[in-house]
């Protein structure tokens, strides 16, 4: 909220200034802003979901939202940059000298303002990824304000009003880059794949290597959410089930050495023909 609250107050502040300064850049800006904003919303409402409890419908809960929340963010962020792209170009043709000293200014307040949303965010954006995306959007939205800035001395001494354009074009290119890796991400996680901070074959590998396990398949690892990771997994132990505390400890190893906080393993007993048999009946 403190970053959303931010970020308002910024947004009007450059829309104002850009139109009265009349610099496409700072109006660029704005709309990035201002879809960041939006995207902030999501997440927080993502996460607010994702705390309600499990149901007979949704047995999972609603973890996934923050997913579904990270996808529709990065796409509003692409929709926008096109239209920053486009206003950029046409701005080539018929170039208009902006408030140099009204940039500058709006754009040094947006260093401060976007680098200290950033660090709001930075001590657990290793850990999720739609807090990863908004501290990403909001470090990069820093770094293209003091390119704003440095743009404006390079116009006051210069005096090339295409410096304006090009700046916009150069945050549409940073944007794209920082989105592309977000959308690409959350859409990984959305078609269930395994999670990039998982590593499915050295699972199978130590799932393999227990004791009295002759055959590890249908391994499924998948995230349920941007933080949370769900394994199941079929055990061929011959000489019989194990216990309880067999399958306890497997949950603990799972989560303390790949993250994966939710296990279902099914033991079997029986030999390969009638274990792959059975598995394939039942659709597993």
């Amino acid at each position: 909220m403190i970053g959303i609250a931010i970020n308002i107050l910024f947004v009007i502040a450059e829309i104002a200034y850009g139109l009265k300064a009349n610099s496409l850049s700072l109006l660029a800006d704005a709309g990035h802003n201002a879809s960041d904003i939006i995207g902030l919303f999501m997440a927080w409402g993502a996460a607010l979901l994702a705390r309600r409890p499990a149901s007979e419908r949704f047995t999972y809960g609603l973890q996934s939202a923050s997913i579904f929340a990270a996808l529709a963010n990065g796409l509003l962020l692409m929709v926008a940059v096109g239209g920053i792209g486009w206003e950029a170009l046409q701005r080539f043709a018929t170039p208009e000298a902006p408030a140099v000293g009204i940039v500058m200014a709006v754009a040094a307040v947006g260093v401060f303002v976007n680098g200290a949303t950033a660090w709001l965010f930075h001590g657990h954006s290793h850990d999720d990824l739609n807090i990863r995306g908004a501290f990403l959007h909001m470090a990069a939205d820093a770094a293209i304000s003091l390119g704003v800035v440095i743009s404006g001395a390079l116009l006051l001494k210069t005096g090339w009003l295409w410096l304006d354009p090009l700046v916009s074009l150069a945050i549409v290119f940073v944007i794209i880059l920082g989105t592309w890796r977000l959308l690409k991400e959350s859409t990984t996680l959305a078609l269930h794949a395994v999670p990039k901070n998982v590593e499915a074959s050295a699972v199978k590998h130590y799932l393999a290597g227990l004791t009295g396990v002759k055959e590890v398949h249908d391994l499924h690892i998948w995230a349920m959410s941007t933080t949370g990771v769900a394994l199941s997994a079929h055990l061929l132990i011959p000489s019989g089930h194990p216990g309880d505390a067999f399958i306890r400890q497997i949950a603990y190893e799972l989560e303390e050495r790949f993250h994966i906080g939710h296990a279902t393993i099914q033991i079997e007993i029986g030999d390969d023909a009638e274990c792959h048999s059975s598995c394939a009946q039942s659709g597993a």
